[in-house]
């Protein structure tokens, strides 16, 4: 059931075509650091090839720690750390390229613009070892891809922070790097101005194809963006595969917890029903039973299973002639309306928590103390270790 990654290598964004390989960002380090005044040891392996992949996992995972040590602003205690046949760093040989040196792209969160110097002159801070004439090409091409070439003359306090967003992007790929560092590079902007940046950066990537190291909290980016992606838990990968695989049936609480499960409850293994694919387990100490798939399991081991409140239907007379196994007798405890989502809890034996629309909530004539019946796929019910 738990995911529990090795220390072996682990190759991301698919195979590799052989002219991709000088490509290849492969990094093979120890580094102990602090999050929150505990100590912790980011330990890991992995080779990320051209392409987005996206780094998950709760504050304090080592995310922002793995980029400094890629980028060098961050020494690994041990390891190795290399693009293609370029090596970065190298603790056993004494290698430690300096940052100005790896060429390489780092946006940072709070993006770190030059507030003096026009979108212009921000761009051309990397480019002083070319000709005139080659910088200016550089600096229009990567203006124009993110769609800011009229923003050439302004400073960034002259700018929105989309534009500032976008400006920081060209600047960090306007050297042609051969990796592109992305730190939560999207934060606080509204969803508009996000998805025509994620365009944006998907229709550059298709041309230039270099390997993008993207660490978000959001969700939606992970869909948006991602080929592959890579979760980090206390300095270790401990997942990885699709934004579907990794994101939509969750083989480890702290991933279900991270992508938005709002049920996650105990459970024991009652029986098996090899002949249809499912299992019956029960629901904390409670006597609700759920058909769940099948996994390998014995009788009465202890498992968790995770059950997202969007994808639990409710009904306020007992369902009939439906396919889901799992029709399940209820009473509403409470309904509170967030935004255009209304989450109503449901006593069932646990508290299982349901998101509705609020025009849904008026149809059914929901109110606290209503008795109700819960519809759950067996499909939905996503199962851990315990």
């Amino acid at each position: 059931m738990a995911v529990e990654m090795t220390r072996e290598t682990t190759r991301l964004n698919g195979g590799l075509a052989q002219d991709e390989s000088s490509g290849l960002l492969s990094v093979d380090i120890r580094k102990s650091f602090l999050h929150a005044s505990k100590g912790f040891a980011l330990d890991l392996a992995c080779e990320i090839a051209a392409g987005i992949a996206i780094l998950f996992g709760p504050s304090g995972a080592g995310k922002t720690t793995l980029l400094d040590c890629i980028a060098g602003l961050t020494t690994p205690d041990r390891g190795r750390v290399r693009i293609g046949d370029k090596v970065w760093f190298d603790a056993e040989r004494g290698t430690d390229v300096a940052v100005q040196h790896r060429n390489l792209g780092y946006v940072f969160q709070d993006l770190a613009l030059f507030p003096h110097l026009s979108v212009g002159k921000n761009l051309a801070y990397g480019l002083t070892r070319l000709g005139k004439s080659e910088r200016g090409d550089r600096i229009g091409d990567a203006l124009e891809s993110f769609r800011i070439l009229h923003l050439r003359d302004r400073k960034p306090q002259q700018i929105s922070g989309g534009e500032r967003q976008r400006v920081a992007l060209a600047r960090a790929l306007v050297t042609d790097p051969y990796v592109l560092l992305l730190d939560e590079p999207l934060a606080g902007l509204d969803a508009p101005t996000k998805s025509a940046i994620i365009d944006d950066l998907r229709t550059w990537n298709r041309t230039h194809r270099i390997p993008i190291l993207y660490v978000t909290h959001s969700h939606d980016e992970v869909f948006a963006l991602g080929e592959r992606v890579l979760v980090l838990e206390n300095g270790r990968l401990t997942a990885q595969g699709t934004p579907h695989e990794v994101m939509t049936a969750p083989r480890r609480e702290t991933v279900a917890q991270l992508v938005g499960f709002e049920n996650i409850f105990d459970a024991e293994v009652i029986s098996s029903h090899a002949d249809r694919g499912t299992m019956t387990c029960r629901i904390g100490n409670s006597k609700l039973e759920l058909e769940t798939p099948l996994v390998q399991a014995e009788a009465h081991a202890r498992l968790r299973v995770a059950i997202g409140a969007g994808e639990i239907l409710l009904a306020t007379t007992h369902p009939v002639g439906l396919s889901a196994r799992n029709v399940i007798p209820g009473r509403v405890v409470s309904l509170k309306q967030r935004d255009l989502i209304v989450t109503a809890v449901v006593d069932c034996g646990v508290s299982v928590e349901v998101k509705l629309t609020p025009a849904a909530r008026d149809e059914l004539g929901l109110h606290p103390g209503q008795e109700v019946w819960l519809i759950v796929k067996t499909h939905s019910c996503h199962l851990m270790a315990g």
